[in-house]
Order: structure tokens, then sequence, then C-alpha cells
């Protein structure tokens, strides 16, 4: 890790930047146009002190999803985010067939949220980005790596992916899983990720298997959820579902009817904070298999 480097590249990006370059308000009171570091902060979903310690040279060594969060927060191409993952002493992320980025359009949209939880998914189901608000609903599900980085992987791998659901809707969830897998392995063809998706789950799940030789092919996405959490419980919510228009990226968003039930658990939620959610032990990261 080069503090020094690493400091001097955040602070010169950072001062790069207009507010209205991020979907802020210009303000008032400005001396510089360049963004203040609390804006980068929220933004990135990170306190604004490990920001600050950061361009001060100071801080600890961010991990893979912080500086992911800071490319975002920065619109850092990604020349620009391959180096900042290297001046932070990690590699430089792996080539996806997708859209290495997210979607300005669907940033935006996801930026302007406020208290309402969204995330942005590729077709594979690895989160590229998430908001404050999604990370204390859902977890940090941008922190894995290897196969289980893929949302389908960890459905069909991972039991603590399934306790999110209650267990009469999560025979609903499977077809759905592979349902959209199969539009994104037509779409990406043999050779892809997609196929090596497929052939990795052939392999280790036997359910998967099964539900693959059905040949469902549909994008679906329940416009209504019931999510178990594991401090607030149960919690029933709309699900309102945007694509880009290549349908390569999608921002889900979770919205609750004012005055209800679910929508004072969510404001219990952003008091919360991150740490109301804590995953379930043995979760995997990276697997032994590439895909």
């Amino acid at each position: 890790m080069d503090r020094d480097a690493l400091a001097d590249f955040l602070r010169r990006r950072r001062e790069a930047l207009r507010p209205e370059d991020v979907g802020l308000p210009p303000g008032v009171r400005r001396r510089t146009s360049g963004l203040r570091r609390e804006e980068v902060a929220h933004l990135a979903v990170m306190s604004v002190d490990y920001y600050t310690r950061l361009e001060q040279r100071r801080g600890p060594q961010p991990s893979a999803r912080l500086l992911s969060g800071l490319a975002r927060s920065l619109r850092l191409s990604n020349d620009e985010r391959d180096h900042l993952y290297r001046l932070a002493g990690h590699h430089a992320p792996a080539a996806t067939d997708g859209p290495a980025g997210v979607a300005p359009g669907l940033l935006r949209v996801l930026e302007s949220l406020g208290d309402s939880p969204g995330l942005v998914l590729t077709d594979l189901g690895v989160t590229l980005a998430q908001n404050r608000m999604a990370v204390a609903l859902l977890g940090d599900t941008a922190r894995f790596s290897g196969p289980a980085r893929s949302a389908i992987h960890r459905w069909f791998m991972d039991p603590a992916e399934r306790a999110r659901y209650p267990e009469n809707d999560r025979d609903r969830q499977s077809r759905a899983q592979v349902a959209n897998l199969r539009v994104a392995h037509s779409v990406h063809g043999p050779r892809s990720q997609a196929d090596a998706l497929v052939r990795l789950l052939r392999r280790e799940s036997s359910e998967f298997a099964g539900l693959w030789e059905r040949h469902e092919v549909a994008r679906r996405f329940a416009d209504r959820k019931t999510l178990l959490h594991p401090e607030v419980g149960a919690i029933e919510l709309d699900c309102q579902v945007l694509f880009t228009e290549d349908r390569a990226q999608t921002l889900l968003v979770f919205t609750a009817e004012p005055r209800t039930e679910a929508h004072g658990k969510l404001q219990l939620l952003s008091v919360l904070g991150a740490d109301s959610y804590s995953p379930a032990a043995g979760s995997p990261g990276a697997r032994a298999q590439e895909w």
C-alpha cells in the first residue's frame, strides 16, 4: 500500500469533481468547486473519519469493497480504478463479460434514493453498487469473491442466502434464479462467465441441475417480497426494477407504504445502519474453482 500516492490520488480526484457531476446540489459557501470529504464518504458508503484518514496518509488498508465504493463515487475510469486498487495494495479487479462499471443512469437513480434500499446487479447477480440502506437490509453483498460474487451461486451453495426468505417462498426463488441465469446464458453464450457458472452449479447442486433441465427462461423479479432480517424480523416490501437498455444491469429498489409496520422497520434500519446486519458464520468467500 502506497499511502502517500493513494492520499494524493484520492484528493486530486475529489477536487476534480463538481457536486453536479455526482448528482448533488451545488450548495452554498463552497470555497472550492470540488467535492467535500463527507460527500465522497457518503457516496462510497463509508465513514467520514475513515475517508479522512486515507487522505491524511494514516488510514488502514481499505478493503476491495471500500475501493469499489470509492471508484464509483469518484467516477473513475477503468484504468483509474485499477490504479486505485494497486495503490491500496490490491490486485486490480478481474475483467468480466459485462460492463466493468455501473451504468451512469442507474447510478444516478441509486444515489437519489435516500432511505430506500437499492442495489445494482449484473445479469449474473453480481453486486456492482448498493447504498447504505441496502447494506443495512441485506448485508454487504459486494464482499464476496470467486463464484460466490454471484447471488445465483450463493442461492444454491450458501444456506445464509436462503435465510433471507421465508421457507414457503424458497422454491419460487430457486426457479426465478435459474430462469434469470438462462437468459444471461443465452446472451453471453459458451465460454463465458455465465456458461462457467452453469457448469459449476450443475456439478455442485442437484437442485440446480434439475431446475436447469426445465429450460425455463425469464427475467423474474417478484414485485412484492418478504425478507427476513436478523434484527427486525420479517419485512414485507415492494420491489421495483429498472434495467439498462441492454438489460446487462438491473437496479432493484425496495420500498414500503408509509405508516405501515414495514415502513417503521425501514426507518429503524436507517438508524441502526450497516451494523444491523450480521451474516451467518460460514458464508463462503472465494472457492477453489474459477468461473
